[in-house]
């Protein structure tokens, strides 16, 4: 293969860049690890634009001038592209102003969510090469295997783009995709607070509500000192010693000692009096977890038998319009909606359209789900009952 540029100097990568400014559109992908670090360690960067393709060594140079090309007006066509704007925020110090996700694009196009080279085989006939799962992209030098496969990754992106781009617009879906790109581009520049953590412990809807100052307050803690010293928070502190220590509230090192997950050996180390400082600060603290929205709740639970019912309902529906499931609607979508949640994501858009007003309709009486040769369809209520 080799029809690529290594480029492993400042030179080479000013070079690249006032290349790409002149731009509309250009492929970009990521190598990185992130196993034994806080945040995700950049260990390559694969650039094409018609006529040229590059990979930058972020090891060698330093890629902070790449942030020129991501915050100007050129378009940055990527595949999967959430833990690349990741990277791209941590290496780059900015995301890109403008993105088409081509895994998000073939979900609106009967694909799925594919993988890359599934992409290429079905839309333009190539195959790449395979990768090393094992591979470590932070040893160098790196294989000529490991440069031909990362180029790989961004070879074709563009063809791709050409293909997806014309098929959603001729569907009248462009927009559809724009707005999940645009949305994938939010998420991506959402701050996440070391105080909101603890929302994203998987078993912390089991504490009690009296437990969750204390599990915020260690949450928090694990967070900054991860950031700190650059390691995996389960490094710092594995998830369910934090709820176990917001269960239990130890008070002393013995008692930190026996709850699960945490041990003689850290509790007796250095990290021990933190930890039982964080419980502390939480015990102390006035902090409470904001009321829960009023929910029309006495409505969702009338309705709960029909979310069955109504999922499979969109799940047959998303099959008959080759959308993925996922980004016409899901399970929590649809509860939500039945809940008359404010910011239910089918009450508005093209999703209503589709989806919510006729889940509207048929949770207020007005039209049914019936089955016809296997098939579920939603009709008008005729108001006769059978029985």
């Amino acid at each position: 293969m080799g029809n690529y540029r290594y480029i492993d100097s400042d030179a080479g990568l000013r070079a690249a860049v006032a290349a790409l400014r002149g731009e509309r559109r250009y492929a970009l992908d990521t190598e990185f690890h992130r196993e034994r670090t806080y945040r995700p360690e950049a260990a390559l960067i694969q650039v094409a634009w018609p006529g040229d393709l590059v990979l930058i060594d972020p090891l060698a140079v330093d890629v902070r001038p790449l942030s020129d090309v991501l915050s100007g007006s050129g378009l940055m066509v990527a595949h999967a592209a959430g833990q690349d704007l990741e990277v791209l925020e941590h290496c780059c110090g900015t995301a890109p102003e403008l993105i088409f996700d081509t895994q998000i694009a073939a979900g609106f196009l009967g694909h799925g969510t594919p993988a890359l080279s599934s992409l290429y085989e079905s839309e333009i006939g190539w195959r790449p090469p395979k990768a090393d799962r094992l591979t470590d992209w932070l040893v160098r030098p790196l294989k000529t295997s490991q440069l031909e496969y990362a180029a790989s990754d961004v070879m074709h992106l563009l063809d791709i783009h050409d293909r997806l781009s014309s098929r959603l617009q001729e569907l009248g879906r462009l927009g559809w995709a724009e707005a999940e790109f645009d949305l994938l581009l939010e998420r991506s520049r959402r701050i996440q607070r070391p105080e909101d953590a603890w929302t994203r412990l998987k078993d912390v809807r089991h504490l009690r509500r009296r437990d969750l100052p204390v599990v915020r307050s260690v949450a928090m803690w694990r967070e900054l000192r991860a950031a700190r010293v650059n390691q995996p928070v389960r490094h710092v502190l594995p998830d369910m010693a934090v709820v176990s220590i917001a269960r239990s509230a130890p008070r002393t090192i013995e008692d930190l000692a026996a709850v699960r997950g945490v041990g003689e050996g850290m509790a007796r180390g250095r990290l021990g009096p933190a930890i039982l400082k964080a419980v502390a600060d939480g015990l102390a603290s006035d902090w409470r977890p904001p009321p829960a929205p009023r929910r029309r709740s006495d409505q969702a639970e009338r309705l709960r038998p029909a979310v069955g019912l109504v999922t499979s309902w969109v799940g047959q529906l998303a099959r008959e319009r080759m959308i993925e499931p996922s980004l016409l609607a899901t399970r929590a979508d649809i509860e939500a909606l039945i809940r008359g949640d404010a910011d239910a994501r089918l009450s508005t858009g093209w999703r209503s359209d589709i989806v919510g007003e006729p889940i509207r309709r048929l949770v207020d009486g007005e039209a049914a789900l019936a089955f016809d040769d296997g098939q579920l369809v939603l009709e008008e209520r005729s108001r006769r009952p059978v029985v």
